[in-house]
């Protein structure tokens, strides 16, 4: 198994780690829940880089990468609607989109045909890993003690609020895009 795919691997233990410390009561399990959401990030980061450095793109790795993604996402912002940290209806659209895309690229495997992921996907990916950390450093810096107070209360309320909308947008927005572009794939067997 070569490296990006280690890597892809690894978010799936990251995230149930995270999952583990983010319903967890110990102490600053919101910070090291941030921390290891950041750490799992930085793996979907490392293993597209590297997969496409060195040449070693996989089938595996182009199903199980996108997979591995949206379950890291959506664990946590279903751990947030559980916190009261985001709506449910805004949850509710992020897990249809990914759920929709997972059975599309399903179906294009029952037919042999692998669908990578695009440029809205990527942009989508990216908005919705802001949103959380920033969900995530909304809750956490108040353990951080007064001078990051000073630092994060003026400007990190209302980031987090913009980042959940843009998030759900293009969330939205991308999910429509790729079942729109890949129709010939679930109109054929209408």
């Amino acid at each position: 198994m070569n490296l990006p795919n280690k890597l892809t691997l690894s978010r799936f233990a990251l995230t149930v780690a995270f999952l583990a410390v983010m319903l967890s009561q110990v102490r600053y399990h919101q910070t090291l829940a941030l921390a290891l959401f950041i750490v799992a990030s930085l793996t979907d980061y490392f293993d597209g880089r590297i997969a496409r450095r060195d040449r070693l793109i996989t089938n595996f790795g182009v199903l199980m990468d996108p997979l591995a993604d949206k379950i890291l996402v959506c664990s946590a912002f279903i751990a947030f609607v559980d916190r009261g940290w985001i709506s449910a209806w805004m949850v509710v659209i992020i897990v249809a989109r990914e759920l929709a895309i997972t059975g599309l690229r399903l179906l294009a495997a029952s037919k042999l045909v692998v669908l990578a992921a695009e440029g809205y996907g990527k942009h989508k990916t990216i908005s919705q890993i802001v949103a959380i950390i920033s969900i995530l450093i909304l809750q956490s810096y108040p353990e951080w003690g007064s001078c990051a107070k000073t630092i994060f209360d003026w400007w990190v309320p209302h980031f987090t609020v913009v980042s959940k909308w843009v998030a759900v947008v293009l969330t939205a927005t991308s999910g429509l895009l790729y079942l729109w572009n890949n129709r010939r794939l679930y109109l054929d067997d209408l």
